[in-house]
């Protein structure tokens, strides 16, 4: 079982993540409602990310700043959006932030699974419905993108 210290840093970085993704997104896309959605989601995890930091780590820890993950921008299944933005296809876009947020979701579950405080299992019980959610209206959106 993972130290919480450590699942709480994974958690922050996968959202750190999700933030510079969804805001690359925003800036690829052509459709301003998929601008608005994405720039509204790059927010999200930024609040989760302040959140996690302020309510599951002692004042010690919360000291060292907090960037993406160490393998580099972007890492967690984000990896392709810098292309996808660049063609400036919004399908492809979408099918990037899908990937991304498979990861974030997967991250989210398996933090659930692993033996958290009350406090923290409380929060990230929350954020990780509303990445679930998050991940699910993407996935619509791709798929509905891919019909038009």
């Amino acid at each position: 079982m993972k130290d919480q210290n450590k699942i709480i840093d994974d958690l922050i970085k996968t959202l750190k993540d999700g933030q510079e993704g969804f805001k690359q997104a925003a800036e690829g896309v052509k459709d301003p409602q998929l601008k608005s959605l994405f720039d509204e989601y790059s927010r999200q995890r930024a609040r989760f990310a302040v959140e996690l930091r302020s309510k599951g780590q002692s004042p010690d820890e919360r000291e060292s700043e907090m960037s993406g993950s160490a393998a580099g921008a972007l890492h967690r299944g984000w990896i392709n959006l810098k292309s996808a933005v660049t063609r400036g296809d919004d399908h492809a876009i979408l099918a990037e932030c899908e990937r991304g947020e498979d990861s974030a979701v997967e991250e989210f579950r398996k933090a659930l699974d692993n033996g958290l405080s009350a406090p923290v299992q409380e929060i990230v019980s929350r954020q990780y419905a509303e990445i679930k959610q998050a991940h699910d209206r993407v996935k619509h959106l791709r798929d509905a993108s891919k019909k038009s």
